[in-house]
């Protein structure tokens, strides 16, 4: 990267790059804030209703999210490859190459995902007018699947704006941007993806596993 990228409101490069790497970290902060509420609500309501989340829990395709989380896990491997090839400045086909890899294991999670709600909508587990569960409590049961859509759902959101914040690194590692001097943009990246997927880390347990402890 040369002085041509550096940005007006900054006099150097390293300046630039310390102001990016914070900008981040306020970022992920503002996120955990976010993600907080959420799991607060569903352990307030999970303390409210123990046995009907459980049961609900016991509903959940727990071989689908084994998968989802192994490929999460190695995509943060992935990932951390590609920081590590751009910022010692391999040839920019290493680091695509690790690149293209995060993204199609991102993609595939998305497509289990998928087929998880799909599941869920033919057995009528969405809440909602047409929601089935004769077992337990009905309503109760409807809180659990609302937060596992919801929860799951903005997780899903995230991977994908993770997605496309690769696709743009991919283009600038093609264009030559990134040297051993400067990488800090496919850093930054690197960070969310790795706050995406440890936020997964969090969610397999609580939705998929408390029933079946």
């Amino acid at each position: 990267m040369s002085d041509r990228d550096l940005s007006h409101q900054f006099e150097t490069l390293e300046q630039q790059a310390l102001a990016s790497s914070l900008g981040i970290w306020v970022f992920l902060a503002t996120e955990v804030l976010f993600f907080g509420g959420l799991f607060l609500l569903y352990t307030v309501y999970r303390i409210k209703y123990p046995a009907a989340f459980m049961e609900s829990s016991k509903l959940m395709d727990i071989k689908l999210g084994v998968i989802n989380t192994a490929i999460l896990l190695t995509s943060s491997l992935t990932m951390a490859l590609a920081v590590h090839s751009a910022e010692e400045g391999e040839k920019k086909q290493a680091t695509l190459r690790w690149l293209f890899l995060t993204m199609f294991l991102g993609i595939v999670f998305l497509g289990i995902k998928g087929i998880e709600y799909h599941h869920k909508f033919v057995e009528h587990l969405v809440p909602g007018p047409d929601f089935v569960l004769e077992s337990i409590n009905q309503q109760q049961a409807q809180i659990f699947f609302g937060l596992y859509f919801a929860m799951t759902g903005l997780h899903a959101l995230h991977m994908i704006i993770g997605l496309g914040v690769l696709s743009v690194m991919g283009g600038m590692t093609w264009m030559g941007k990134f040297t051993k001097a400067y990488s800090n943009p496919i850093h930054v990246a690197g960070l969310y993806w790795h706050f995406v997927d440890v936020l997964w880390i969090f969610l397999f347990p609580l939705l998929y596993l408390i029933g079946n402890r």
